[in-house]
């Protein structure tokens, strides 16, 4: 399953290796679209690809550490 999302992600998250945590802790594929970072806030357009539960798994834990989801 493939689902693409825009994320918003807050300043604290800019010196975390952000998707490198998701590969390693999620048995999901990111691929990022498009991204930009400002001083404030980022966002990101990414289409991840694996199973559902795993997908649902993710998106639960990004909005849980504050990581704004929206779907495409």
């Amino acid at each position: 399953m493939i689902k693409q999302v825009e994320l918003n992600i807050p300043t604290v998250f800019k010196k975390e290796p952000f998707f490198y945590n998701i590969i390693k802790n999620f048995k999901v594929i990111p691929s990022i679209l498009e991204a930009s970072f400002s001083t404030a806030t980022g966002w990101a357009i990414v289409s991840f690809q694996g199973s559902s539960k795993e997908l649902t798994r993710l998106f639960d834990y990004l909005e849980k550490k504050g990581i704004e989801v929206k779907f495409r």
